[in-house]
């Protein structure tokens, strides 16, 4: 039905589109990954400003006609996280940040917790105390999607057994840690990497544990692979090679 929809967003990425729009993926609470058309943002006189740009968190007013394409008719600044843009290797941690949003949450169903994650991680990214965020906290956060997702790892025992002890490696297709005695292709998993996911997924996401390089790593890889298996999509990985 044709009308104005308001909406508080975050701006995922951006695309160029004729002489002087542009094209907005967006993150909402109530209506999940929508796009939108900005008209003449890229005049010089625009009157949105630079507002319209990617990790910027808006309230927005946009008109839906027939297509699925919404118009941005108004957009008002929640936060623009200036500090995060000073930073190239801030810059290239929420862009994975909402790279992983976009990629495993595709739809348009309502996710607010899914959009308060988001706002949270660009919020600490932003931080005063923390101009990039942690390598722990970047993979707390996509942890904590995958749960959002339906997809969280089994850790509490051998996803394929059931077996709670002896669990020393990690399969993506099995879907968690296995034992010893059902590892098959699974890869190494240590006490630490394994303790690091369980409390990364307990605490809030400014309380990531630390954790050593190889456990950081350990569990990137399972991230990666449940996603892949999973979801079936590859994820940007989030730690410097």
């Amino acid at each position: 039905m044709a009308g104005s929809i308001k909406t508080e967003a975050v701006v995922l990425r951006t695309m160029r589109y004729g002489e002087a729009d542009r094209i907005l993926h967006l993150f909402t609470p109530d209506r999940g990954r929508v796009s939108a058309i900005a008209k003449g943002v890229r005049r010089a006189k625009s009157r949105f400003g630079g507002r319209l740009e990617p990790f910027f968190r808006l309230n927005l007013v946009l008109y839906q006609g027939r297509s699925d394409l919404l118009t941005v008719t108004s957009a008002e600044t929640v936060a623009p996280y200036p500090r995060l843009r000073e930073d190239g290797r801030a810059i290239d941690t929420a862009s994975k940040a909402c790279d992983a949003v976009s990629r495993l949450f595709e739809t348009s169903d309502p996710n607010p917790a899914v959009f308060h994650l988001l706002v949270n991680e660009l919020a600490l990214i932003d931080s005063d105390t923390a101009r990039h965020a942690t390598q722990a906290n970047q993979l707390a956060f996509r942890l904590k999607l995958l749960l959002a997702a339906g997809l969280a790892p089994q850790l509490g025992g051998c996803a394929l057994c059931g077996d709670r002890e002896h669990l020393s490696g990690f399969s993506g297709a099995a879907g968690g840690t296995v034992c010893g005695a059902c590892e098959g292709a699974a890869f190494p998993l240590t006490e630490e990497a394994h303790a690091f996911m369980v409390d990364a997924l307990g605490k809030p996401l400014a309380e990531a544990p630390a954790a050593s390089d190889l456990a950081l790593r350990q569990a990137e890889r399972a991230i990666l692979e449940t996603a892949e298996h999973h979801a079936h999509l590859r994820l940007r990985p989030s730690l410097s090679r």
